[in-house]
């Protein structure tokens, strides 16, 4: 069946150990998985600097593919392996959607394997908060949604956002 030619898992691992995770999935296949992190580049000022940070845009979650998956006593003997909370429950019969979701975010991925802003646009966006650039945290009201800009207010300043800008921006 379709099931059985794809077969990723959505897992959630613990705070601050997913290398432990990786690890623990390699010695316990006998090989590397494939493992999928949608993440973002985003500036912060921290102490008067801005600092480049990168981050999970699924938390403590990441999508792992291997043939051997396909078998449930595997799923079942994995439960336990280092740094992972769980596996999400149902995920056979997602896959489907994974695979979409895969494919959604690696349209949107730079040359470095960051999501750009693609990703996040919003055709009905009303409100939302930058997460990169100068105005990193800060939050903004859409005044007009034109086809390639976005007319803001940003506190009760008035300015435009190009769609095809590098300033990360989320709807809130």
């Amino acid at each position: 069946s379709w099931v059985n030619k794809f077969m990723w898992l959505v897992v959630k691992y613990k705070n601050n150990e997913l290398q432990i995770l990786k690890n623990s999935l390699v010695k316990k296949l006998g090989e590397k998985p494939i493992f999928f992190i949608p993440k973002i580049k985003y500036q912060q000022y921290y102490k008067n600097k801005l600092k480049t940070y990168e981050k999970n845009i699924l938390e403590n979650y990441l999508l792992c593919y291997h043939h051997k998956f396909s078998s449930p006593s595997l799923i079942s003997n994995l439960k336990y392996i280092k740094g992972l909370q769980y596996f999400l429950k149902n995920f056979t019969y997602n896959q489907r959607e994974i695979v979409q979701f895969i494919s959604y975010c690696k349209k949107y991925q730079d040359t470095n394997g960051y999501l750009n802003q693609d990703f996040f646009n919003f055709q009905k966006i009303k409100q939302g908060k930058f997460l990169s650039g100068p105005f990193t945290n800060w939050m903004f009201e859409v005044i007009e949604n034109q086809k390639e800009k976005l007319k803001v207010l940003i506190g009760n300043i008035t300015t435009i956002i190009s769609k095809k800008t590098y300033y990360l921006y989320r709807s809130v």
